[in-house]
């Protein structure tokens, strides 16, 4: 018997190849199947007749076989299965490749349900490897209605999970309803059994609207609920006053080679007077990319360290780190501060001393900044005195990271003993460059104080964005090659590592190996991507910064943070494949130096959707703008949301929904207001423990 905890593998006709392919997705349980949420419809409840098809279209075709026949295609290789398929209006001709069974499976006078795109064909039209379903009395699961399009990985067909998720559906009756029904009714939702069946199988797209309403509530009210128990947490706390060091803070930004914009000093004006508080501070600092967030964060380290306290600055890459480490060294050599490394691969200490082992204990007590990824929160690490926490462009939101590193700082933790005040805990600092109105942030964190970063550092030149077609390739190429001998660097992005013929786009090693051999054989190319050791992704990187490198191909590993003055041009291959919000970070890699950037963008692509998206990084600079116009083109029926660094990554819910955000907001001041132990709402509490423990596995 199935239940949501059932194994994916004991799912009919799930073998271990299968099951591998599904674990790649998250799917290990009935559970997982049911939560893994089409992202878009196939809109085919109306069967077009043979006779009104046009070139071009999607169809859904209902017809009878008329003739059917599988033959061997020497010249090429291949099996063929060709049939006419007549609906009374007129025949269709379809063609099938390398799929012999057909021939065997379907026969003359069979009635068939056929989705695909119609092409002409001498005359007349066709179909090139349609979806086929025989007709049945239950309709087509494939090829009729509103058909669920799922995001797969390779080997997995959209027919495989679609079975698998019918075979499954009814186990949506067992959910429990974590949502306390007098909001589901007051709201007008869906329960979540109707959600869940809705959102996979839905009648009309009436039913997808609905269901993407309970979805969207859920996932912004978890949100909320939890930031007001955090609240009431922090309510709880005290942390070590950081007494501002006005003498020495003048110094330090005196002898910066650049004047801090007027936002940078208001930002780092009510970090220092948070700092001064016994209340913890809870900051969130957003600015755009290249605006300057990470001086603005120097400052506030440089004054807990003239405290005699240390800070801790987490970033999401090793790459990022090693950076973070080089260049904050540099900005503070004379004033004397030392600071510390710790990633998986690397261990170092600034000032450099040779001769002790450095290791992450004696870079803690030894260092009063420190700099580190993930392995911060993962290796037995004790602090000595720290006093302010930094989360730099987390996925996810910085109170999780705070709740781990208070286990390091404090003693007594919160469930111990609610009653009492906990002590010294670090004052903490989120950074991102996902733009949100600061309306919607107060909103959805309640628990947060905002600063923005809206100016650019004087000098920054807007950077030059153009989608180049591909017959003017060549004509890119020349303008590279002529930058290169001006002595700038360039980046080149792509989608993929390996190359892939299943999907079409080109990989990192592909375009290495032809701008290495082919394109650029006089100029040093090199390479980048997430599977290198540590140490070669820091040797590479060090090349590229020591201009030794001129052209580097690498994948998203350098999307985030990395700085690289003399680099001014951004070529990305696929970046129809990217979604704007990454697009701009990419972007954000170049234009840091005095020179002018240039950002070219290649697609795979040449619909008009396509060419649409891509001109708006043409003609907008702004995060903020761009986060809107990709929203705009999310298409009918396609429900997950973009990736929202810095915050949760919703599926469904909208950032900038107002009216959603303020009414779940709302609601959850007032439940945790009634109830904030949840006593009365037990599947909700276990929800919200759930939640927390997911993030921080993450």
């Amino acid at each position: 018997m199935l239940t949501l905890d059932t194994d994916i593998t004991k799912i009919n006709r799930i073998g271990a190849t299968t099951a591998k392919r599904l674990y790649s997705l998250g799917i290990k349980t009935a559970r997982d199947l049911l939560l893994y949420f089409p992202y878009r419809y196939e809109d085919f409840r109306a069967p077009a007749p043979i006779g009104g098809l046009s070139a071009g279209q999607s169809a859904n075709v209902v017809g009878q076989i008329e003739h059917i026949h599988g033959r061997r295609s020497f010249r090429r290789r291949l099996s063929v299965t060709e049939a006419i398929v007549n609906d009374g209006t007129d025949s269709l001709r379809v063609i099938w490749f390398n799929q012999p069974f057909i021939a065997r499976s379907l026969a003359v006078g069979d009635r068939v349900s056929l989705a695909g795109k119609i092409e002409g064909d001498y005359g007349g039209f066709m179909m090139k490897s349609p979806v086929y379903e025989k007709i049945t009395a239950g309709g087509g699961l494939h090829t009729q209605g509103l058909v669920p399009d799922y995001h797969l990985t390779f080997g997995l067909t959209q027919k495989q999970i679609r079975f698998l998720v019918k075979e499954v559906i009814d186990l949506a009756d067992k959910f429990p309803d974590y949502l306390p029904p007098e909001i589901v009714r007051g709201q007008n939702l869906l329960t979540l059994d109707k959600t869940i069946k809705k959102i996979h199988f839905p009648d009309d797209l009436n039913d997808i609207e609905l269901a993407k309403k309970r979805l969207a509530w859920d996932e912004l009210f978890l949100v909320q609920a939890r930031s007001q128990l955090t609240r009431r947490e922090l309510m709880l706390t005290r942390a070590k006053a950081v007494k501002f060091r006005e003498k020495d803070t003048k110094t330090f930004v005196d002898s910066l080679p650049f004047r801090l914009t007027d936002d940078q000093k208001k930002a780092a004006w009510a970090i220092l007077n948070d700092m001064e508080k016994t209340e913890p501070m809870a900051r969130l600092l957003e600015g755009d990319v290249g605006s300057g967030k990470t001086l603005v964060a120097v400052i506030a380290m440089l004054n807990a360290a003239l405290n005699k306290k240390q800070s801790v600055l987490m970033v999401p890459t090793e790459i990022l780190a090693h950076q973070h480490f080089a260049v904050i060294s540099r900005l503070l050599s004379a004033m004397k501060i030392s600071v510390g490394l710790i990633t998986r691969s690397k261990k170092a200490i600034f000032p450099e001393q040779t001769d002790k082992k450095i290791n992450s204990s004696f870079i803690i007590q030894n260092s009063k900044i420190i700099i580190g990824t993930h392995s911060l929160i993962q290796e037995k690490i004790e602090f000595n005195d720290l006093s302010l926490v930094i989360i730099d462009e987390q996925h996810r939101f910085g109170v999780d990271q705070r709740r781990m590193l208070m286990q390091k700082t404090s003693s007594r933790s919160a469930t111990e003993n609610r009653q009492s005040k906990i002590e010294n805990l670090p004052h903490l600092l989120s950074m991102t460059a996902t733009p949100i109105p600061r309306s919607l942030a107060l909103a959805l964190f309640g628990d947060l104080n905002l600063s923005v970063i809206r100016e650019m550092p004087k000098g920054r030149k807007p950077i030059t964005t153009k989608v180049v077609p591909e017959e003017k390739r060549e004509a890119a190429y020349k303008f590279i090659r002529d930058q290169v001998k001006e002595g700038r660097q360039v980046f080149v992005i792509c989608p993929l590592i390996d190359p892939s013929d299943k999907l079409g786009v080109k990989s990192v090693k592909e375009e290495f190996e032809k701008l290495d051999k082919t394109i650029f054989p006089d100029l040093p190319v090199g390479l980048l991507h997430g599977r290198l050791k540590p140490k070669e992704k820091e040797k590479i990187m060090a090349d590229f910064l020591d201009k030794k490198t001129k052209i580097l191909v690498s994948t998203s590993v350098v999307e985030v943070g990395v700085d690289v003055p003399n680099a001014t041009i951004m070529m990305i291959e696929g970046a129809d494949r990217f979604g704007l919000a990454q697009l701009h970070q990419f972007r954000g890699r170049v234009g840091r130096g005095e020179n002018q950037s240039y950002c070219f963008l290649f697609a795979e692509s040449r619909a008009l959707r396509t060419a649409q998206r891509l001109s708006a990084m043409e003609k907008y600079s702004s995060g903020f703008d761009l986060a809107k116009v990709d929203l705009k083109f999310r298409g009918p029926g396609e429900i997950y949301g973009t990736v929202q660094k810095g915050f949760p990554e919703f599926r469904i819910a909208s950032l900038f929904d107002h009216e959603l955000i303020e009414k779940t907001s709302q609601a959850a001041a007032a439940l945790i207001k009634k109830d904030p132990e949840l006593k009365e709402y037990p599947e909700l509490k276990e929800k919200l423990g759930e939640y927390e423990k997911r993030v921080h596995l993450e």
